[in-house]
């Protein structure tokens, strides 16, 4: 997967938007959660994304995939190349991520309830 489709592919979600942050990194975002950053600053380009506990296990111990850097402990990982994985395997992470993002991002936009005091009774 090359850039281009990749950004498309991200794109395409509901809600999907994308901006530069801390220098050349492209965040892609539903709400204001990112579920995928994709490192343009480096050659080959590095992908990094969230996934499930069982799903980051199992990714990290494959070559040219780690733990992401500062966020690894919340279960992204850093995938070192584009081409570590198949397009479709690949496309299939990414949606996971978007996922648990966008369910996260729509329990947090909720409007909070808040607690109803009883009225006092008024003595007659």
């Amino acid at each position: 997967m090359d850039v281009d489709s990749l950004r498309r592919y991200c794109l395409a979600f509901p809600h999907a938007t994308e901006n530069l942050q801390w220098g050349d990194d492209l965040c892609f975002k539903v709400g204001s959660k990112i579920f995928a950053i994709l490192g343009l600053d480096s050659a080959p380009q590095r992908l990094c994304f969230k996934c499930t506990p069982d799903k980051f296990a199992e990714l990290v111990e494959q070559e040219g995939i780690i733990p992401a850097p500062y966020v690894g402990r919340y279960k992204w990982v850093l995938l070192e190349r584009l081409d570590v994985l198949r397009d479709t395997e690949l496309e299939d992470l990414i949606r996971q991520s978007y996922e648990m993002v966008a369910a996260k991002s729509k329990a947090s936009t909720r409007p909070k309830r808040r607690a109803v005091k009883p009225k006092k009774k008024r003595r007659r």
